[in-house]
């Protein structure tokens, strides 16, 4: 059955009945790999019959009753413009085939026919087919290109990675270079929910984002969506919907709440252009999301509404913000704390209001939590929970040196040696529960967070500890089930795609065709023959 779904299907019209004959007799169409599926004396039958066989070549004369062939192939082309028309006139006819040529004719014959001239024509046209189908095969690829693949690229480039731009030249013409803005979605008090949830109710989360999301791109036409940091999800708008921002923030609240049961809070960014300004956006609003803790109630807030209380300009201390990330890079507690109390003189120095110093202080907080979540060394630190102690302390020094012990604490356990045998078990633990949930719809973050890792180091140790990417290693699983139950069962191959985590029998065929060489026809036949 797979082998005739290979071959390219073939109309003849024409209403010489002698021809007819002579074209399916003397062509040696299995070897062209094609088959004819029909065959029509006239125009009209010949257009019922491309609509209800789907051919890939139509051979037809070029003047017949009722329809002629012109007007035919100007009909399908307009709903097919992939299909190949030949077309065969007389002598007197050539003006008339030039003119097909024009309005998109592949080739033309010559009356009385040449078969060998046929079969050198139907050859380069398999060989145009052939090209349609590989590019049609990559555009479907890059199409269903896991949608793992494009969030951890715009991941990477949120995180300030601009390598990624270096490789996609294609990216620089897409949709973000019309302008959009980006909301950071988080779940209220994620942190501590998730430490309560189970692998499941975590999973039914980031399957609610998604349904919600999917609701988002029907109704308001969100550009793209993907999680970000734990419990954190990003979506880029589309700056013409600049002016709703506040009314979609609420709207996606609300689904968020009826949806998952948990609230949750949206910071918005103002409107960029450019897929390299998605590490400027990202801060921003991150920053208005964390507003939440001043106003005590979940809600949207937005960048460009968010404002010191006062006149007075104070200068961010982007030079104190660069050096202390180096200081959690490097890990250097002494030069860390040092920072703090240049950050503490800076403040002074500026002899803002308590509300002011705290609103700067939350900016540089969020900064350098951010930095230790992407060094995965706050497994168990709340940000919710640090900015709350923060805002409850009464003076500067208080606030100070509260982050020194909380920054302090954390940098202590990133110098601590890594346990190889701990990383290892938690790899093994998410290879297990691959090896279990192969034919689910497996997502990254999930298995992640299963051994309690962040993505971008499960997947370094994951490649290093068992040699596959985690895609490879899902693949891998579902290609040795599908092996086995062709091996062992006369299960349709159709009914095989879903029982090992694929919805689209051809997508499934092809998969396993470029894994073990064979379609899973060729496959079950070779290997039955072994068996018995």
């Amino acid at each position: 059955m797979d082998e005739l779904q290979e071959k390219y299907k073939v109309i003849i019209v024409d209403d010489e009945p002698i021809i007819l004959r002579s074209l399916k007799a003397a062509i040696p169409w299995n070897d062209l790999q094609m088959e004819i599926v029909g065959e029509a004396r006239n125009g009209e039958l010949a257009l019922r019959l491309i609509e209800d066989t789907s051919p890939h070549i139509v051979i037809s004369d070029i003047r017949m009753p009722v329809i002629d062939g012109i007007t035919l192939m100007k009909e399908v082309l307009s709903k097919n413009p992939k299909l190949v028309f030949i077309f065969i006139s007389g002598y007197g006819e050539f003006e008339y085939a030039r003119e097909a040529l024009r309005q998109g004719a592949f080739d033309y014959l010559l009356k009385p026919i040449d078969h060998d001239e046929l079969v050198e024509m139907l050859n380069r046209a398999r060989t145009k087919l052939d090209e349609q189908k590989q590019n049609d095969q990559l555009i479907h690829s890059v199409q269903m290109l896991s949608l793992l693949a494009r969030e951890r690229l715009f991941a990477e480039i949120t995180l300030g990675n601009a390598r990624p731009l270096e490789h996609l030249k294609w990216l620089e013409n897409s949709e973000l270079e019309s302008g959009y803005f980006m909301a950071v979605v988080q779940l209220d008090d994620y942190s501590t929910l998730s430490n309560q949830w189970s692998v499941e109710e975590k999973r039914l989360w980031l399957f609610a984002i998604r349904n919600i999301v999917e609701e988002w791109i029907l109704e308001h036409g969100v550009l793209t969506v993907f999680p970000f940091h734990n419990g954190e999800w990003i979506l880029l708008f589309p700056g013409s919907l600049s002016a709703s921002r506040r009314e979609l923030g609420e709207h996606l609240i609300a689904g968020i709440k009826r949806y998952s049961k948990q609230s949750c809070s949206v910071g918005i960014s103002r409107t960029t252009q450019g897929i390299d300004q998605l590490s400027t956006v990202y801060p921003l609003a991150a920053k208005a999301l964390y507003q939440r803790f001043y106003s005590g109630l979940a809600g949207v807030f937005i960048d460009e509404e968010i404002s010191f209380p006062s006149s007075k300009e104070v200068k961010y201390p982007k030079e104190l913000e660069t050096a202390l990330i180096e200081s959690i890079r490097t890990l250097n507690r002494d030069r860390m704390w040092s920072l703090f109390d240049e950050l503490a003189l800076f403040i002074e120095s500026q002899a803002v209001p308590k509300d002011m110093a705290e609103r700067l202080l939350v900016e540089m907080i969020v900064v350098l939590y951010r930095n230790y979540e992407y060094l995965n060394i706050n497994s168990d630190w709340s940000l919710h929970g640090l900015l709350s102690k923060m805002h409850n302390l009464g003076t500067l020094n208080e606030v100070i040196s509260a982050l020194k012990e909380e920054f302090g604490v954390r940098l202590e356990q990133g110098n601590k040696p890594v346990n190889r045998e701990d990383t290892r078990s938690a790899i093994e633990k998410a290879k297990r529960y691959i090896e279990s949930n192969y034919h689910k719809d497996l997502s990254i973050e999930e298995v992640a967070e299963l051994a309690d890792l962040s993505i971008s180091h499960f997947c370094t140790l994951y490649k290093q500890i068992t040699g596959y990417t985690f895609l490879e290693y899902v693949t891998h699983c579902r290609m040795e089930r599908a092996k086995y139950i062709l091996q062992s069962s006369n299960v349709k191959v159709y009914q095989i795609a879903p029982l090992v985590g694929y919805q689209d029998p051809r997508y499934f065929t092809q998969v396993f065709k470029k894994a073990s060489g064979q379609t899973p026809t060729e496959y079950r036949e070779e290997h039955t023959k072994q068996i018995h």
